[in-house]
């Protein structure tokens, strides 16, 4: 992990004439001095909407091309076929042209790929379609980099409109027109439109030109959706639509979103970029990483509320598969970044490749890496056809497209922007990949910024932290890149408690004090495992006003921690005091005496005959003296267990379960997959499971993949836990593999338990 830096506040002064035009707390006015907004008119602009002056959609380059050209084939009656993409910028696209084309009368149909084909056109679909009729195909969020496709699609007689926000290539495909925003200057307000926000200004330059203009206002919760979920620069004319978005959202008219929102739990009327980045767009991705995105598009056209709710659900549960694939991905990656140690802890750009892993969550997992590791990450899925493909999320000052691009040589397809980018390559030329693609990251590293720098927008103190500083702060929102959530510091802080929370254990809620002592509770989103400050610390965090479970309160988000220098007043925070007991012939006599008079919390997991008021990893607390009992599965369970329990003494025994054979942990999961189906109706959580059989999260999913694949059960997911069923007896050809790859895990777990009964106790606790 890079240390960042911190950018101290810069010294500004905001005028009164700022303060008077914005109200609200003086913090407000001076964050938009700050930002380079200390004009009262460009504030107002900034803040409300309805101030701001958007730009024309003809300065899009190409605009007027394909409303020309949209226009004759609405008139002539011609077959408009709409080619989208499976992400949630492509869906809602392909949704707003379906409805704006279908109120103007148009022959209208669409076509979304699914993930195996990958994203953007291929020659197959377009021979289909001029095979079916169409006359003018019209892409959203696809095809810059078309130039085979839309040949062949030109010798077949069918005209082609491609808008799209992704990078420009060297040359441009022959279409009728192409609208990218990437042909305007940087400083372009258009620049940084996304799929969906093309598809818009077609849309709205198209009913002008027809003279019923007042239709495009219904599109922009699309819109909103579609750019926020695309994580678009929040400048410039993404702003103003973001927000007008916003304002729709929360009116949800469109009866497919409001069937999702409802099976989210969310209530319409406080919607924010947040709920579309971190509730609404996982959804719509997850149908497109393992399902048919086309049913997404439906959703959000039909008119029919019941076909809105059945898709609802369906979209559910596969946002739950798909929060168990991305747990078991990022598991796996974890583990084969500490396997692999500093040969790509080193690298400038972290590339991890697996042949189990799933194409539709590796670019979610990247993205978790980039963020934690604070460099570009690249997962790669190895498929059984002798290609590879990946996707890579990037860090700020980092084009990880531009990076990927200088080895097209080596690549059979890529695509992206800077942020974001996906490829395919031949297995084969994976190392070759590998290493040149870190020389070109390491190459922007000496050219550009430092991408872990954090700048700080004021120093506050706790008690300064209100609902209305909270409310005043989230004008300055929709939040994102282009416009990050002010970040505040509170200085000179202790740590008074913590504790895991969360389904899957990832999060921390944490309790801090200032030297006044006021005391704030502060969220700490995926950041079970990250190491917390000893001594006193300044904390950096976004404040933002909550209304979970009803309940009107401020919400401190942990964003990162610096520890204060020692002073000489300042009492080191004593470490734990560590008793190995792992020799002793007599354990629960062992313990008792080790204890010291105080009772003792003992962990115990996956034993037949557990010692008496043992407790699995999901019950562990805060604790005087904790007990080890069962030698953990791995580091990042004994990590999570003792920053749960917070003890002041550790007595560290070694007790095998005696479940790393493969057959026995077989036997033994089975038989708990039997009393789950007996007695809890398949429902089970995936912690508990793995608790129980004392193992890793990813190896007990492994076991329960090969348990399906010999057709013993069914795993599905509902509601965050898993669904479990029972099989119908039929096997799989995926049998070996999975086989293989169970094996795999088991052996890293017995050989991370061999380590545990003879490595120093400092080694293993950290101390």
């Amino acid at each position: 992990m890079l240390e960042t830096r911190w950018i101290l506040p810069a010294q500004v002064e905001a005028s009164d004439a700022l303060r008077q035009a914005v109200g609200g707390h003086e913090l407000l006015a001076t964050i938009l001095a700050r930002r380079g907004l200390g004009d009262p008119e460009a504030a107002r602009a900034f803040l409300d909407p309805s101030a701001y002056q958007p730009a024309s959609g003809y300065e899009l380059p190409g605009l007027d091309r394909a409303v020309a050209r949209l226009r004759r084939g609405i008139e002539s009656g011609d077959r408009v076929t709409i080619w989208g993409d499976f992400d949630a910028d492509g869906q809602t696209a392909t949704a707003l042209l379906l409805d704006a084309l279908g109120c103007l009368g148009a022959n209208v149909g669409y076509y979304v790929p699914s993930r195996e084909e990958s994203h953007g056109l291929n020659l197959q679909g377009v021979e289909r379609l001029a095979q079916e009729g169409t006359k003018l195909l019209i892409t959203c969020d696809t095809g810059v980099t078309a130039d085979e496709e839309v040949g062949l699609a030109r010798q077949l007689g069918v005209d082609c409109i491609i808008t799209d926000h992704h990078d420009l290539a060297a040359t441009l495909p022959v279409a009728e027109a192409v609208v990218n925003p990437k042909m305007l200057d940087a400083a372009h307000p258009l620049r940084e439109l996304t799929g969906v926000g093309c598809a818009f200004k077609v849309a709205e330059a198209l009913n002008e030109v027809l003279g019923v203009s007042a239709n495009t206002t219904g599109l922009l919760d699309l819109v909103a959706v579609g750019m926020v979920a695309d994580v678009a620069s929040l400048v410039g004319d993404v702003r103003y639509l973001t927000m007008r978005g916003l304002i729709a959202l929360q009116h949800a008219r469109r009866v497919g979103l409001r069937a999702l929102l409802e099976s989210a739990g969310l209530d319409p009327a406080g919607i924010t970029a947040e709920h579309i980045g971190y509730v609404i767009a996982p959804r719509l991705n997850a149908l497109g990483r393992l399902g048919d995105a086309s049913l997404c598009v439906e959703l959000l056209t039909t008119q029919d509320l019941g076909r809105a709710r059945v898709i609802a659900t369906m979209i559910e549960q596969s946002n739950d598969q798909r929060k168990l694939l991305v747990k078991q991905v990022l598991d796996a990656a974890e583990a084969q970044i500490q396997r692999e140690g500093s040969r790509t802890l080193e690298e400038p750009v972290l590339v991890l490749a697996h042949a189990s892993w799933p194409e539709g969550v590796i670019g979610i997992v990247a993205g978790r890496l980039a963020e934690r590791y604070g460099r570009p990450a690249v997962l790669i899925a190895e498929g059984r056809d002798g290609f590879a493909r990946g996707s890579a999320r990037s860090v700020a000052g980092r084009d990880i497209h531009a990076a990927i691009a200088e080895q097209a040589d080596l690549l059979e397809r890529y695509g992206g922007h800077p942020m974001a980018a996906g490829f395919s390559l031949a297995v084969s030329r994976l190392p070759e990949f590998r290493q040149r693609l870190a020389a070109a990251v390491a190459r922007q590293a000496a050219e550009g910024p430092r991408p872990d720098e954090l700048v700080i927008d004021a120093y506050v103190q706790l008690g300064d932290l209100s609902l209305e500083l909270a409310r005043d702060l989230a004008r300055l929102g929709p939040f994102g890149p282009g416009n990050p959530a002010p970040c505040l510091v509170a200085g000179n802080l202790e740590l008074v408690s913590q504790a895991i929370i969360g389904r899957t254990s990832e999060h921390r809620r944490l309790v801090v004090r200032g030297v006044d002592g006021q005391e704030r509770t502060a969220l700490q989103w995926h950041g079970a495992d990250t190491p917390l400050p000893e001594g006193r610390f300044d904390l950096a965090f976004s404040l933002r006003a909550s209304d979970y479970q009803g309940r009107n309160e401020v919400q401190i988000e942990w964003i990162a921690a610096r520890e204060l220098e020692p002073t000489i007043a300042a009492a080191p925070k004593a470490k734990a005091e560590v008793v190995d007991l792992r020799s002793v012939l007599d354990p629960v006599a062992a313990v008792a005496g080790a204890a010291a008079g105080q009772e003792a919390m003992i962990w115990a997991e996956g034993l037949t005959t557990p010692p008496a008021g043992a407790r699995d990893r999901a019950l562990l607390g805060p604790a005087a003296v904790l007990a080890i009992w069962s030698i953990p599965p791995g580091p990042s369970e004994l990590r999570r267990a003792m920053a749960a329990a917070a003890s002041q003494r550790i007595l560290l025994l070694a007790i095998d379960p005696g479940l790393d054979e493969p057959g026995k942990f077989v036997s033994r999961l089975l038989g708990l997959v039997k009393h789950t189906l007996a007695s809890k109706g398949g429902k089970v959580a995936l912690a508990r499971l793995a608790a129980a059989m004392a193992h890793r999260e990813e190896t007990v999913l492994a076991g329960l993949r090969l348990l399906q694949a010999r057709g013993q059960i069914v795993v599905g997911a509902q509601n965050g836990d898993l669904a479990l069923a029972p099989g119908d007896g039929s096997a799989s050809p995926d049998t070996r593999a999975l086989e293989k790859t169970l094996l795999e895990l088991l052996s890293e777990t017995a050989a991370y338990r061999r380590h545990y009964r003879t490595a120093p106790p400092e080694s293993l606790l950290g101390d």
